[in-house]
């Protein structure tokens, strides 16, 4: 066998060894994920579980919360009337129409899966994002370790924040306002029972997800993807953005209602630019460092 041939051959098999090593690393990362994934869906089972144990109280009070008139936001509202009469007398709200129904044989049983798997899933959240901390941990250097330490408290504590909002300010006045719209006298609003949860867990968990902004900024702001000048100069199109959204779920035409919804929102957007800008600032001086050694 000439030389050549040997060669070629001793690189082949060198390549074949590198692919098979590629392979198993990413079958062992995909075993590892698999095995963190496992955990998670354990733990939002768990909670799943005691969802199920106080169904009652989270189906009366939590998930029928905002259709009755007593809902602790429509009574802070009718407050505000009362401190601030010139907001007018349709901020206060006494009285949710529409009815809710069931229209199939397995609705109220399928209300229940679902509404205990959606509680399940805002419990176990935190524990999620911990299992995948874990799981990208071990890949980072230690200063994207340090500079991300907190991602699980931070995330977290914006989750919960967005999950509060959404419930108690957008769910509340979007179901009034849905609720209570009509076209015409000849129309009755009768909403069934799927109708009315998954609005419930669209805007709630919607909301949630969206407080996550910062987070994902940070994240996109790392990977050089997002960067504060491009986020400045898009603040006109997020503030429409923004403005639709409070004018959508705001009950009244009021100024001052809609500004409540939009102002947390705004700040959202004004924090993502802050984070944005603190991750480009660490970038340019870790840059500067390295060309001064």
């Amino acid at each position: 066998m000439s030389d050549t041939k040997k060669n070629l051959l001793t690189k082949a098999i060198g390549q074949k060894s590198t692919t098979l090593e590629a392979e198993m690393s990413f079958f062992d990362h995909l075993d590892v994920l698999r095995k963190h994934l496992i955990r998670a869906v354990i733990a939002i089972a768990v909670f799943t579980g005691i969802a199920f144990y106080f169904n009652e109280e989270i189906l009366d009070k939590i998930i029928f919360g905002p259709k009755k008139p007593d809902f602790w936001t429509y009574r802070m509202m009718c407050k505000l009337v009362e401190h601030f009469p010139s907001l007018g007398k349709d901020m206060c709200i006494t009285k949710i129409n529409g009815e809710i129904i069931n229209t199939e044989m397995a609705g109220q049983f399928n209300l229940q899966l679902n509404v205990c798997v959606m509680c399940g899933i805002i419990l176990g959240f935190p524990y999620l994002l911990w299992e995948i901390w874990r799981f990208i941990k071990p890949a980072l250097h230690e200063n994207e370790r340090k500079s991300a330490s907190g991602f699980v408290f931070f995330a977290s504590v914006l989750f919960i924040i967005g999950i509060i909002f959404g419930y108690f300010i957008i769910c509340a006045l979007s179901i009034n306002f849905l609720t209570g719209y009509t076209v015409s006298s000849e129309i009755k609003n009768t909403f069934t029972i799927d109708s009315y949860v998954s609005s419930i867990a669209t805007l709630t968990l919607g909301t949630g997800i969206i407080f996550e902004l910062p987070i994902i900024i940070f994240i996109l702001s790392k990977l050089g993807l997002m960067t504060p000048k491009l986020m400045r100069s898009s603040r006109r199109y997020a503030t429409v953005i923004i403005l639709i959204i409070a004018a959508i779920v705001t009950p009244t035409p009021d100024i001052l209602t809609m500004l409540t919804v939009a102002a947390p929102l705004f700040l959202l957007y004004e924090a993502s630019i802050f984070v944005s800008a603190y991750i480009e600032r660490k970038k340019k001086k870790a840059e500067a460092a390295f060309y001064a050694n």
